[in-house]
């Protein structure tokens, strides 16, 4: 019977010593690196569907509507910018309704803005109206543009310092509707760009500037749809869609004229009476 013992068994001559694993010391990644297991597959960053679907049709109205004027037809022109600001005001609401926020939704919508608020209500009153007054004609229309490009860059940079009642300038959309409204009331007078030239250059550099003033616009951002409201405000509602279902170019174009001056009143009615007339937050307190 042989007994085993806890003796070693000895390298025998000519054999080396026997192979040990050693331990390496571990590679360091980078204090900003994060370890990632190889087991683990990298998740691809997606977008979200729903509002960048009605930011796509916003898109879509503007392009449609640089066709439309170049084809003539400014009334179908007019008409798409006016669905344009209304699937711009959706997309929004609808990603805030959703919890569908992204960087690449505020990206892709500004981008969508400079299109249909920005590019082509200057060429479709270009086309319209300015084409006839030669250097005049188109320096107008590069004011209106350049005014939405700076209009939209200062909007994205001063979102977080900027008093949330009010927009600092005129916003975009109304502006554009300024535009593409008196092409439509126009239009639809029968009468021609060339007679109303001057009058049409007015409104499109006006817009153009206003875009990058620090007037008030009331933005309606307060306004609570959650809330109780008293049983006037519906039949006010009724109104407003019936005075527009009756005569839809006269009404809107009235109705952004009238909010187009309703900045210049506000920041005038603060400077009488000593108040601020800055939107821009200067302290920490909301």
């Amino acid at each position: 019977m042989t007994l085993f013992t806890n003796r070693k068994n000895k390298p025998k001559a000519g054999q080396g010593r026997p192979f040990r694993f050693q331990r390496f010391p571990a590679r360091r990644l980078p204090p900003t690196g994060d370890v990632v297991p190889r087991s683990t597959p990298l998740r691809s960053k997606g977008i979200y569907l729903l509002p960048n679907a009605f930011t796509t049709a916003a898109l879509f109205c503007g392009f449609y509507a640089i066709v439309m004027a170049m084809n003539g037809q400014f009334s179908n022109a007019a008409v798409a910018i006016f669905a344009a600001m209304v699937l711009d005001a959706t997309d929004g609401r609808v990603a805030r309704l959703t919890n569908t926020q992204s960087e690449f939704g505020a990206q892709y919508d500004s981008l969508s803005d400079m299109v249909s608020f920005g590019a082509a209500p200057a060429l479709i009153v270009y086309e319209w109206s300015l084409r006839g007054m030669g250097k005049l004609g188109w320096l107008a229309a590069f004011v209106y543009c350049a005014g939405a490009a700076l209009r939209l860059a200062r909007f994205n940079t001063n979102i977080a310092v900027v008093d949330k009642r009010f927009f600092q300038g005129l916003p975009s959309p109304a502006a554009a509707a300024l535009v593409a409204g008196f092409i439509w009331l126009m239009d639809d007078l029968r009468i021609a760009g060339a007679d109303f030239r001057w009058l049409s250059w007015i409104i499109t550099v006006y817009s153009g500037l206003t875009m990058v003033t620090n007037v008030p616009f009331y933005s309606f951002k307060d306004v609570n749809f959650k809330k109780s409201v008293p049983f006037i405000a519906i039949f006010l509602i009724v109104l407003i869609f019936v005075a527009v279902s009756s005569d839809p170019p006269k009404v809107l174009f009235g109705l952004f004229v009238i909010y187009g001056l309703s900045g210049y009143g506000v920041f005038f009615w603060h400077w009488f009476n000593g108040k601020p007339v800055s939107i821009v937050e200067t302290s920490d307190e909301k």
